[in-house]
């Protein structure tokens, strides 16, 4: 999935505040098509990473009961501003995306 996170990245006092939003279905594999009556199979981001210069700073383990279009915020502590934080994930059928964002 081509463009599929937008991030913000700013730094305040030694601490970076990350946001960002992933499009993403996030279907839980529990849910029916309305018109067919089959059940829609799952396809849920299953892991979220955001590293920085080389280094993890935030790890997730996601299942089916995220939202779709999950919106992820965390904050952390040792970056400068100028560096860039690189978010990925990857989900359950194989799909996977990343993108940089400097931090301001």
């Amino acid at each position: 999935m081509a463009n599929s996170i937008k991030i913000r990245a700013k730094i305040k006092d030694n601490t970076t505040e990350v946001k960002c939003l992933i499009t993403h279905p996030m279907e839980t594999g529990l849910r029916k098509d309305s018109k067919t009556g089959q059940l829609i199979p799952a396809h849920f981001i299953n892991e979220v990473m955001a590293d920085v210069g080389g280094k993890s700073v935030m790890n997730a383990q996601w299942s089916g009961g995220i939202s779709k279009n999950p919106y992820l915020s965390f904050s952390f502590t040792g970056a400068a501003k100028g560096d860039e934080v690189k978010i990925t994930w990857a989900d359950n059928q194989g799909g996977g995306d990343s993108e940089t964002a400097t931090i301001s």
